[in-house]
């Protein structure tokens, strides 16, 4: 059985499998590699300028991504802000003429949104906050692309083709625009996992110590390790790392330490922890331990870590809740200590505001966006109030 969340080309073609097995193991430690080295930061390499300050109170800007292909869906990016006090949402429209605009990225310097458009053709678009002009729109080589993210030094911009299985790079501008894709690397192996048709990338991101990008791909049942060349803007494999076969990872997330990651597996129902060694690249993946779904019917679909790295969150969709963990042993141990209801219908994409009080649920099937107190000193989750109403709501994007 297959279930689709999204579209390509007007149509609902993203495939989600019903997890077979969940995992049961409630701890589970993996080999430590090296400490990650010291780094040293051209200048090239640098943001072009710092992210503005915040203000210490008052709102702060929101925004959501949606599908504009489908029926109910929206009409562009969502605009609304939120009470970094109470999490409250207040909604302003949206910024039309961006198709399909499933997840949301800012640049570094917190001046340029970023959006994929998930469609047959895809592609990428910029826009600058200041007047929300839109900068430019680069097709990724690719279909249906839904993930994007900007590497640190903020010169470029990386994207997950799902529909194809590629990874596309894209230089970024002085204003933050993007230019004509450098790159783009399609996994030809190995062969598609249990009951996948091909390669489906789901997410590209850049290592904490910027040194390799690492794209996760859920029809193969691999995470790609790559160096990224930052005068060419071209991707050189240096890794691989196999989950077990069928367990389909959708999505991964470091520890702020940098030698530890989580990696949440949708078709299985299972999330692993990585150790990831900075000089090589290489992951080393971990065994499976439980979502806290109960073994139901459940699609685990993001992680979200604290800042000082002492808890995680985990979006349940189809068990439609919050899994809590408690990270251990300096990143190296997730130990599950419950879940909570979300307050929505299958939790797409989960997010904390800049300050780490809040944590958003953005409810695709319930056309939701729930926000949650985080208790810095125990990881407790406490609903902010009702949700906010926002058309197949995939993705929500607080600054």
């Amino acid at each position: 059985m297959d279930t689709d969340d999204g579209p390509v080309n007007g149509r609902w073609s993203r495939r989600r499998f019903v997890g077979a097995v969940a995992g049961t193991a409630a701890v589970v430690a993996v080999p430590s590699p090296a400490a990650p080295p010291a780094r040293t930061t051209a200048a090239a390499d640098q943001p072009r300028s710092a992210a503005p300050p915040r203000g210490p109170s008052g709102p702060r800007p929101l925004y959501v991504g949606t599908y504009t292909s489908v029926d109910g869906g929206g009409t562009g990016i969502g605009l609304a802000s939120y009470d970094p006090a109470t999490g409250r949402i207040t909604g302003s429209g949206a910024l039309t003429g961006v198709p399909d605009p499933s997840y949301l990225a800012v640049h570094p310097d917190g001046r340029t949104l970023y959006a994929v458009d998930e469609r047959q053709y895809g592609a990428v678009t910029a826009v600058r906050l200041a007047d929300r002009r839109v900068l430019g729109t680069r097709g990724t080589g690719g279909a249906g692309p839904c993930h994007l993210s900007v590497h640190p030094s903020g010169r470029w911009l990386l994207s997950a083709n799902y529909g194809s299985g590629s990874v596309a790079v894209h230089p970024l501008d002085a204003s933050g625009a993007p230019g004509e894709r450098t790159d783009v690397v399609t996994h030809t192996s190995p062969p598609p996992g249990p009951g996948q048709q091909g390669p489906h990338a789901h997410q590209s991101l850049t290592s904490p110590d910027g040194g390799h990008v690492l794209a996760v791909d859920l029809g193969t049942d691999t995470v790609y390790s790559y160096r990224l060349d930052q005068v060419k803007g071209t991707l050189t494999e240096v890794a691989r790392a196999h989950t077990r076969p069928g367990a389909g990872p959708r999505h991964l997330t470091f520890h702020p330490g940098g030698r530890y990651a989580y990696l949440a597996n949708e078709v299985d129902d299972t999330v692993t922890v990585c150790g990831y060694d900075p000089a090589s690249g290489r992951l080393t993946i971990g065994e499976p331990q439980s979502t806290g779904s109960d073994g139901g019917t459940n699609y685990p679909a993001q992680f979200v870590v604290t800042a000082h790295g002492g808890y995680a969150f985990l979006a349940n969709r189809g068990h439609n809740s919050l899994a809590r963990y408690a990270i251990e042993a300096d990143g190296a141990r997730l130990r599950l200590l419950g879940t909570v209801p979300v307050g929505g219908d299958f939790p797409r994409q989960i997010a904390l505001s800049p300050d780490g009080g809040l944590l958003f649920a953005a409810n695709q099937r319930s056309g939701t966006v729930t926000v949650f107190h985080v208790d810095a000193g125990n990881g407790a989750l406490r609903s902010a109030g009702e949700p906010f109403a926002s058309p197949v709501a995939v993705c929500a994007l607080p600054l």
